[in-house]
């Protein structure tokens, strides 16, 4: 293989010969393989339009557009159409995306330019491996223009809608001396991601806590072999939030406490593998187990031939899928080499190996995440994100994990109560896929019919609990259900609005959440009283839009049909954005000048570091719990204080099962105010965080936790 310079310092050129598959005849060809760098054009307004001092803001909508090359692109279109002109066919391998499609138009474009009669194909692939980059030579087939166009349609799109909103934005607010040098920038998906952050933020600080009371029995009896057990028995009510009831029924508990077993229910049940794994589902395990952004470790892994392409929304493999090979190449791996093994040798049957199982998404251009390479020679974050596919990969390619479960319901004064117990017989997957957990549990035996004493009812106190903040796994959830991004670009998103000073972390314990600052309340709020139609900070608009994209690709729309549709909606919003500006710039004011003051609790509540919710309350020490009384049956009678306390609203986002952790007490409340955008310092207290705004010389204060930073 030759290796020779290109014109850009970055690509290269390499010539080899290679035997290619042409109309059923096998020859030699030579071949010259060189590179771009993303993409070679940009869109840019004409010359007329581009100084914010020369035009009106809602020129932009039809102002003139053309594409340029970049610098870089400049650069690299003199090497395409040298290296054109002595070439029968260009074959195209830029990523299978749309994207990447785009990216090869504009290649074929430059080399036409050196050779207009040269022959244009399209290499389609999934990893960087032997078989599948032989498969796409001798298989390639044409550019699909329906996606070119769909990608052409977005940018002109964003362009001018970004452009529009940023001029009147940044314009405008420089009345304000706190941003008079500050550049406002709007993006059609930046805003929506935006919203979510700020709408779980009022969220959490309009809740009200309520307080539920529920009832507890327990009974102690041995277990087959061995000593004594508590075992808990759950109300099946759950709980109520009238006092006066919960004492009411309490009480015929107490009058009449045998119990009786009325159900006994004992059944084989699973835990189910991992579905295969898709950019979406990477981002958020990267957030929520990794505590870290996998996006470029993956695309890192990816071009060492480590891992498949890693931009893909498919979770569900080819029937003709090679399992076999890329497990064997995980067998010398000293954490799970032998699990691996393990899986080759029962690939026919009789061991702990079983095929994938079939998500609901197909890209139709992509498989799964998984690992096409063993790699023993990585370290920090590259290792982390390649065990981790790696791991979940093969607890795919695994059996679910195998129990059996016992349920017990009890009668006691014709209130149901129930408890539930779990022996894991088969771990299969579990054994390797280490990020799921399932714990069992035993139980001691029950007939139906039995009478039994208990030995003790209690009736406990608990209230509702705040929500937390959104973590970026929780918010990658948001775009992904609402259809902001893509599987390539929600990454970039959330990025971009913590670059904009619109929103920033603050890490509590060992999760990182996200606040809204007060630019990007300011601005929520504002775009929110002017009104409109259909709101710039919610998902709806840009849904639509991204769905006509998906009509461009099909070849239902075209893409003048897109664009159009898309600006006149825009349009009528910016209008009613000018008209009533004074609106958005007052509310953008009064939140970097005068923070409203809010209630938070500093506490831990709601929902532990992974994210589900904390219940409790039977295991818990005495010492523990909360302030509702506690009555046992061989105590005396005290009766629980709190009929007289109020009554509120409970909070939409706390369904009974999940979030309304049990006999939550926390300390006082404590004032607090929005965070300014990008605090530049930090002072850890007691009670609460001091932190100092770059915007204004007032005192700010955030949410205190044990350990916190901003960034």
């Amino acid at each position: 293989m030759d290796n020779r310079e290109g014109t850009h310092r970055y690509c290269r050129n390499f010539d080899f010969t290679y035997m290619m598959t042409m109309n059923g005849r096998r020859e030699q060809v030579e071949v010259t393989m060189t590179s771009v760098l993303g993409h070679m054009t940009e869109l840019e307004f004409d010359p007329e339009y581009r100084k914010w001092s020369d035009c009106d803001p809602a020129q932009l909508f039809t102002a003139g557009v053309s594409v340029y090359l970049t610098e870089d692109g400049k650069k690299i279109s003199r090497n395409l159409q040298k290296e054109a002109r002595g070439a029968q066919q260009l074959m195209i391998w830029t990523d299978c995306d749309r994207e990447g499609e785009h990216i090869g138009s504009e290649v074929a474009a430059e080399c036409r330019k050196g050779n207009p009669r040269i022959v244009i194909k399209r290499a389609r692939f999934s990893a960087i491996i032997a078989n599948q980059i032989h498969s796409a030579f001798s298989s390639a087939g044409e550019l699909d223009l329906r996606m070119v166009a769909a990608v052409e349609a977005r940018t002109e799109l964003d362009l001018r809608l970004g452009a529009a909103f940023t001029r009147l934005q940044t314009l405008n607010l420089r009345r304000l001396q706190e941003l008079a040098d500050k550049l406002i920038s709007y993006g059609p998906c930046q805003f929506p991601t935006l919203g979510f952050v700020t709408d779980q933020y009022e969220k959490v600080v309009n809740f009200i806590s309520e307080p539920f009371w529920h009832i507890i029995v327990t009974v102690q009896r041995p277990l087959e072999k061995g000593a004594n057990v508590k075992v808990d028995f759950r109300w099946k009510r759950g709980h109520v939030f009238d006092h006066a009831t919960a004492v009411v029924l309490f009480e015929m508990c107490i009058d009449e406490p045998a119990a009786k077993v009325v159900a006994v229910e004992r059944k084989s049940t699973r835990k189910f593998k991992p579905y295969p794994l898709t950019t979406v589902e990477l981002q958020k395990s990267g957030s929520r187990l990794l505590r870290l952004s996998p996006k470029r470790v993956a695309e890192k892994l990816y071009q060492r031939g480590l891992l498949s392409y890693p931009r893909t929304e498919t979770d569900q493999f080819d029937k003709a899928f090679d399992f076999r090979t890329l497990l064997q190449k995980q067998t010398s791996d000293s954490d799970w080499g032998q699990y691996a093994q393990g899986l080759v040798d029962s690939y026919e049957g009789g061991g702990t190996y079983s095929r994938p199982r079939n998500g609901q998404k197909n890209d139709q251009a992509h498989p799964p995440i998984h690992p096409t390479a063993h790699a023993n020679d990585l370290s920090g974050d590259e290792k982390r994100v390649y065990e981790y596919v790696t791991r979940r990969f093969l607890g795919s390619c695994s059996k679910d994990a195998v129990g059996f479960s016992t349920s017990v319901e009890i009668d006691i004064a014709e209130e149901r109560f129930t408890t539930s117990g779990l022996i894991i017989q088969e771990r299969n997957y579990l054994d390797v896929f280490v990020y799921d957990k399932w714990k069992g549990s035993l139980l001691p035996n029950f007939e139906v019919g039995e009478t039994l004493m208990p030995t003790a009812c209690n009736l406990r106190e608990g209230k509702t609990s705040r929500p937390k903040m959104l973590t970026e796994a929780d918010l990658v959830s948001l775009m992904d259900k609402n259809g902001i991004g893509t599987d390539a670009t929600i990454a970039e998103h959330i990025a971009k609005i913590i670059d904009r000073e619109y929103v920033f972390k603050v890490k509590q314990g060992t999760t990182e959440y996200l606040y809204p600052s007060t630019l990007g309340m300011g601005l929520v709020t504002g775009y929110n009283q002017i009104g409109h139609d259909k709101s710039l900070s919610k998902p709806l608009l840009r849904r639509e839009t991204e769905y006509r994209m998906s009509l461009i690709c099909s070849g239902q729309r075209t893409r003048r049909q897109t664009v159009e549709e898309s600006l006149d909606e825009y349009r009528e919003m910016f209008g009613r954005t000018r008209q009533q500006f004074n609106t958005l710039a007052e509310n953008v004011a009064q939140y970097l000048r005068n923070p409203p003051e809010l209630a938070m609790d500093d506490a831990e509540d709601g929902r532990d570091d992974d994210g589900g919710a904390r219940g409790g309350g039977g295991d818990e020490d005495e010492a523990q719990r909360g302030p509702g009384a506690v009555r046992d049956l061989e105590q005396g009678d005290p009766r629980q204080r709190g009929n007289d306390l109020p009554r509120p609203t409970v909070c939409e986002p706390h369904p009974p099962d999940e979030q309304l952790p049990e006999e939550h007490a926390g300390p006082e409340l404590v004032p607090q105010v929005l965070p300014r955008h990008r605090p530049a310092e930090v002072r850890l207290g007691a009670t609460h965080a001091t932190t100092a705004g770059r915007l204004g010389t007032g005192l700010l204060h955030v949410p205190a936790a044990p350990e916190m930073a901003v960034f």
